[in-house]
């Protein structure tokens, strides 16, 4: 009897081809022209001005920095396991996001612009009065961006760079914080919404060619669900189920009582959630104030909306693939040895720098940088 399968991954990258070192240079040069051309036009004369971009940014923006926010590589990883692990129901989280979003603009944001605020803090001040609730709430806000928020997303982007590209993982670390660093803190949020924007353009059409090549791997998607139920470890412990694929992998709305992640709970529980951190969490308001006008901040969250419904195919459907290629691997590893398996293999240049976006080092330090009190 095994205890412990063993993991059959794709061995580690040993060296970068000049193809593949061309494509992080080419990353690295785009976001810093990107992140210093925002810096060069900011406003920093004043908290409006640093903290807000001035109120003057157009919608597209802001609607792919309202979806870059959230997609982390820790999300990314996260998506992909699960989908490796349990199938399509996991997606629900993306799409929950979709109304919610939509509530965040036409209820929300009018509220905050008539308040003329500049950060939650500052709202919950004016609202309910005394210098201690801000203060709380910034503190709170602080110690989660820390601890649940830029911590994963260094540690996840940090565990793709060590399986596909063989980096080392410390200098690889301080050298993207260091470039992030340079327009971060000079070009205020203005610098992060046109860097989160250029993330989420190399991410979608990264994600879009790695899974077109993760399906080629399979044969298409009609093969997708007969082959992700045959997925089975070749060394299993006897006499248990947990090895076996759900039978209802492929199902969205799972069953209240015997899903794992049952409909009534994705739906309705999962809204609260969900308002909390689209509606109210400062990170992402923040973005929406920065609008031109309430229009603007309108058609950014529909914008956002629609791009909150790709990670189900983009994301969520190559994990599955990745159990279908490498069913002896372990699921929170299914992203990056999918993308060492069909990125690293000269299959997709562009799926190695979408990685490398989606890997959110500019995220995360943004949430230090600009998260007000």
């Amino acid at each position: 009897m095994e205890n412990n399968s063993h993991v059959e991954m794709p061995a580690l990258s040993p060296q970068f081809g000049v193809p593949d070192l061309v494509v992080v240079v080419i990353y690295f040069l785009l976001n810093l022209a990107v992140g210093i051309w925002a810096s060069w036009r900011a406003s920093r004369n004043s908290m409006s001005g640093y903290f807000l971009a001035g109120r003057n940014i157009a919608w597209w923006p802001i609607g792919a920095s309202l979806f870059a926010s959230s997609e982390g590589a820790g999300l990314f990883i996260g998506l992909a396991s699960s989908g490796a692990a349990g199938g399509l129901a996991v997606a629900g989280f993306e799409w929950n996001a979709t109304y919610v979003l939509l509530a965040l603009a036409w209820l929300f944001v009018p509220v905050y612009l008539s308040s003329e605020i500049v950060t939650m803090p500052e709202y919950l001040q004016r609202r309910f009065g005394g210098e201690r609730i801000r203060v709380c709430l910034s503190f709170l806000s602080l110690l989660l961006s820390i601890f649940t928020k830029i911590s994963t997303d260094l540690y996840s982007g940090a565990l793709f760079v060590q399986i596909c590209l063989g980096w080392n993982l410390y200098l690889s670390t301080v050298l993207m914080l260091g470039v992030t660093a340079v327009y971060t803190i000079a070009g205020g949020l203005r610098a992060v919404i046109y860097t989160d924007a250029l993330q989420t353009l190399i991410m979608v059409v990264g994600a879009v060619i790695l899974t077109v090549n993760a399906f080629h791997q399979i044969g298409g998607y009609h093969n997708l669900e007969e082959a992700y139920l045959a997925a089975t470890p070749s060394k299993i412990v006897p006499n248990t189920t947990c090895h076996l694929p759900r039978q209802d992998a492929m199902h969205l709305f799972r069953d209240p009582i015997t899903g794992d992640l049952p409909w009534t709970g994705m739906t309705l529980g999962l809204t609260v959630l969900a308002t909390w951190y689209w509606c109210t969490d400062q990170v992402i308001v923040q973005r929406s104030l920065s609008a031109r006008s309430l229009n603007h901040a309108k058609a950014a969250s529909i914008l956002a909306s629609y791009l909150k419904m790709l990670p189900m195919i983009a994301i969520v459907m190559p994990g599955m693939i990745s159990r279908i290629l490498y069913p002896a691997g372990a699921p929170s590893l299914a992203e990056p040895s999918l993308a060492q398996g069909v990125s690293c293999q000269r299959t997709s240049r562009v799926g190695t720098g979408a990685h490398l976006g989606k890997c959110s080092w500019t995220i995360g330090l943004s949430r230090a940088l600009v998260q007000g009190n």
